[in-house]
């Protein structure tokens, strides 16, 4: 992703003078700015950034210019991404699973942070690894709800087998620690309390002190109206931990990837047609910069502008709404209340979608050339 370095003030200020045949993404230094600003002066511990959710080169340098200074990283790729923009950067390669050339590359590149769920991926960590010194993080899994899909169909250990894995791990000579992640766009708050007080009965089990304890990513993004209360979950999981874990309080870590970077873009699709007055058909959609949102539902935040630039409001009504290639399966799910006034050539503007959007986007049936530009505000 290319981002202009032209500046307006908002999204329609640019539809206005541009009138785009093609989808944009629109992204806001300053908001991104806040929200990391929040992380930092409000989660008690470390705040490191999930590279996978928006890997964008203006992206990974503003917030290194904010103060971030830790990421977690999934590939050999986004550890030279990494390496590059920010060589001294503390580097957590917390994908579960590896080849093992990808985990002699992490080691020639100087990562010392690694995640396990099983006990053949943590044989390939210890014949490869140096012990001193590297910390080799537990992923666990609950039946926890309250995240818009759960991580632990594919990632985690049950907390008996972890409690095993902690054992090996610390008789390994590495640094201990443990790790969860409650699900993507997790709007539960006690569900970070859920999965600490287990962490602490994990470390227990195992008879290991635990050096730190990352308590994920799953911090929501605000894809609905109103605001958003990162605070009360830092408040929870400040809290648990102290209640759980007492006098041997791990240091805490968290890996936001959408809550970070998801509310410093929107993006802009054009209504290509509406077929015979009921369905709508955009020019982007999941195989696009909509690509996620067939599974976690439509961000709600979203307005409705006239090629001039017009906003649209007034009486809505539910459509279904597809996008522009062939596959049947490109559609919105459900129906989705727009203005009833909006007519061929005018705007959707979805806030809320700088996460899993053009990290993931395709150019499948030759579709998928999105804009990228930078404004004050979304």
């Amino acid at each position: 992703m290319d981002i202009s370095n032209s500046v307006w003030s908002s999204p329609r200020d640019y539809l206005k003078f541009h009138a785009p045949v093609n989808p944009v993404m629109f992204f806001s230094p300053s908001a991104l700015h806040e929200r990391a600003l929040r992380f930092l002066n409000g989660f008690p511990g470390l705040v490191t950034y999930a590279v996978k959710s928006n890997p964008d080169m203006t992206v990974l340098q503003s917030l290194v210019s904010f103060g971030v200074n830790a990421f977690d990283v999934a590939s050999p790729v986004e550890i030279q991404l990494l390496r590059d923009i920010a060589p001294d950067a503390a580097l957590h390669y917390h994908n579960p699973v590896r080849a093992r050339h990808e985990i002699e590359f992490a080691k020639k590149m100087g990562v010392k942070s690694y995640s396990v769920d099983s006990a053949s991926e943590f044989a390939k960590l210890r014949d490869i690894l140096d012990a001193d010194g590297t910390e080799i993080s537990v992923r666990f899994t609950l039946p926890v709800s309250g995240a818009s899909y759960n991580f632990g169909g594919k990632f985690g250990a049950t907390p008996e087998k972890a409690a095993e894995l902690l054992r090996a791990v610390a008789e390994a000579g590495f640094i201990p620690s443990i790790t969860f992640h409650p699900g993507t766009q997790c709007t539960d708050a006690e569900a970070w309390g859920t999965y600490i007080r287990a962490a602490a009965g994990i470390a227990g089990m195992a008879g290991v002190k635990i050096h730190r304890l990352n308590v994920g990513g799953g911090f929501p993004s605000r894809r609905l109206p109103g605001e958003l209360d990162l605070e009360a979950i830092f408040g929870v999981i400040r809290n648990a931990a102290v209640q759980a874990f007492g006098d041997d309080q791990p240091v805490l870590v968290c890996e936001p990837g959408r809550a970070m970077v998801s509310d410093a873009f929107s993006l802009a699709v054009r209504v290509n047609a509406i077929r015979d007055g009921a369905d709508l058909f955009m020019n982007d959609g999941i195989y696009g910069g909509l690509s996620e949102q067939h599974l976690i539902g439509l961000t709600r935040r979203m307005q409705a502008f006239r090629a001039d630039g017009t906003p649209l409001g007034g009486p809505t009504v539910g459509r279904r709404l597809f996008g522009p290639t062939c596959d049947s399966t490109d559609m919105m799910p459900g129906l989705i209340e727009v203005p009833l006034a909006l007519d061929e050539g005018d705007y959707l503007v979805f806030h809320s979608l700088g996460a899993y959007s053009t990290a993931t986007a395709t150019r499948f049936n030759g579709f998928g050339d999105i804009q990228l530009a930078t404004v004050g505000t979304l």
